[in-house]
Parts: C-alpha cells; structure tokens; sequence
C-alpha cells in the first residue's frame, strides 16, 4: 500500500471508490455525500492544486484524503481562529472493499506528514455527525472533539470538528 499525490489518470478509479461508498454511507444514515458531491470536478480541482492523495493498493485506488490549508468559515463557531493556518482533511473515503486496514489512519498520517514538513501546528477536520467510524477513529489519533457546526454548502446536516495540536 503506498500513499502518493493523485494525478489525473486515478479520477477513475476515484469515481469507483465514491460509487462503492456514498451507497454504504447512505445506508447508516450519513448523508454528507450523494450523487452530486463530491463529483470528478472537485476531484480534478484538488488534483490540479496538488492536494489530493490516494491509497493505492497495486494500482487499485483504496482510499482518498484532500489534503488542505481550506478552512471552512464555520470553524470559528468552535473557537478555531481561521488566521492560523491549519492542515485540513477534507473528502476522507476508504473503498469498502478495503475497510478495517488501516488505510484511514494512513491517510490521516500522511496530513500529519504535510503539516510537520511545512510547520504547521494545527491539524483539523471534520465529520458528519452520523459517522461513527471517523468519530472513533479521530480520537485514537490524537485528535480533539472541538465542537458541533453546520455548513452552509451541506444544509441540514450537523458536522463534528476535531483538531490535533503539533506544538
């Protein structure tokens, strides 16, 4: 399993593990993603800006992570100050086919990896407040519940921010 930037040629495959997995989040009642979004575009745009990451498993796109200095305005709701640049993890998936390897947590190193490599002291994301997984996963690695937002672009679902400190 190796975790590399995503290029253009992995927007398949991308598809294909979103395809496995907006289904398989419906179905426990998290509806963070649908048909919409996230679409090959947003995929496209964080590739294009060097912030997208697979977990590739012998060519097989296994999970995926955006990897960002994007921070949501409704962070501030959770005492976070938005002038402090942070390291982001948006659009977390891991295929169904591979879940319970690990892979999240990977990923979640790997932003880890950026923030130390450009002195970033903060790491933040968040998760639908219906998805457990990533409720249990984010404390085990450090991570702080900080609060409970909404976002503008996701009316009517509930997020719940985490943040680790580096410093």
């Amino acid at each position: 399993m190796t975790i590399r930037l995503a290029t253009l040629n992995d927007i398949p495959g991308i598809m294909q593990l979103i395809a496995e997995v907006v289904p398989a989040m419906n179905a426990l009642g998290n509806f963070q993603w649908d048909s919409t979004y996230p679409n090959a575009g947003v995929f496209e745009k964080d590739i294009a800006l060097g912030q997208f990451w697979v977990a590739d498993a012998d060519g097989d796109i296994a999970g995926i992570a955006a990897i960002t200095t994007d921070q949501e305005p409704e962070y501030a709701s959770v005492g976070w100050d938005l002038n402090e640049t942070a390291i982001v993890t948006h659009r977390l998936a891991v295929s169904t086919r591979y879940r319970g390897r690990g892979i999240a947590a990977k990923l979640l190193q790997q932003a880890e990896q950026e923030a130390i490599k450009k002195n970033i002291k903060a790491l933040r994301i968040d998760t639908n407040s219906e998805n457990e997984a990533t409720q249990r996963l984010f404390p085990k690695l450090g991570y702080v519940f900080a609060g409970e937002i909404g976002l503008g672009f996701r009316p009517n679902l509930r997020f719940y921010c985490y943040e680790k400190r580096l410093d």
